[in-house]
């Protein structure tokens, strides 16, 4: 680990050299294997995470069993803020979809790094709002929209959360399984199949081995938002 790899993780941008040597000092390196629980919902909040490679699963687990996704992150995202910030406890569940590795502050050294770095809590902030937005424009997917409009709704989410751009086309890579889309989109694994079979047919996008890639994003996102 150095301040190279550091320096493309967005939560530092900004900051330089000297400082990304003095940070990178406090994290350590955690891996896990596919499918492996990384923190569970209630538990005590001492850590922020931030993913040096692979993607997670933030989700909550009703008292029935049944899983609600709230987001997929990848490459140079974080979790675990919240209790953190709050030293409350853990307010969801995260699994690895990948092979993971992250990169591990503990919370009292992460707090000391904002108030050091103000460059830091400022996209913090900027961060907090934008999960924010997502989740009410979830929320109204969800309530507002047919099953069509819902699965869509996930995959642009997926899309600006994980996607790669590449020569004016976006590619959600290795697209999360049928059972975890029907949970972030709130149906069944028959529609999500259904749907995407319907936008592929409409040309909106389509499949390349188990990859998703749409040939004109922001039409489609002008069509579903």
């Amino acid at each position: 680990m150095n301040e190279s790899r550091l320096r493309t993780v967005p939560l530092f941008e900004g900051l330089d050299d000297e400082s990304l040597v003095s940070l990178d000092s406090l994290l350590t390196v955690k891996p896990y294997r596919k499918n492996n629980l990384i923190i569970f919902e209630d538990d005590r909040g001492l850590n922020l995470f931030i993913i040096n490679k692979g993607r997670v699963k933030i989700s909550q687990i009703s008292e029935e069993g049944g899983e609600v996704i709230l987001a997929i992150l990848g490459d140079g995202e974080f979790f675990g803020e919240l209790s953190v910030i709050d030293g409350l406890s853990r307010s969801a569940t995260v699994t690895a979809l990948d092979e993971v590795e992250l990169l591990v502050m503990n919370r009292e050294e992460f707090l000391a790094a904002l108030g050091k770095y103000p460059q830091i809590s400022i996209y913090l902030l900027r961060e907090l709002a934008a999960r924010i937005r997502k989740s009410d424009q979830q929320i109204k997917s969800l309530s507002l929209r047919n099953a069509k409009g819902r699965v869509a709704a996930t995959l642009i989410r997926l899309a600006e959360d994980i996607g790669r751009m590449k020569d004016g086309k976006v590619t959600i890579p290795e697209l999360p399984l049928q059972r975890d889309l029907a949970n972030i989109a709130g149906t069944s694994r028959e529609t999500i199949s259904r749907v995407i079979a319907s936008l592929e047919k409409e040309n909106r996008c389509f499949k390349k081995d188990n990859a998703l890639v749409f040939e004109d994003f922001e039409k489609f996102k002008r069509e579903y938002v």
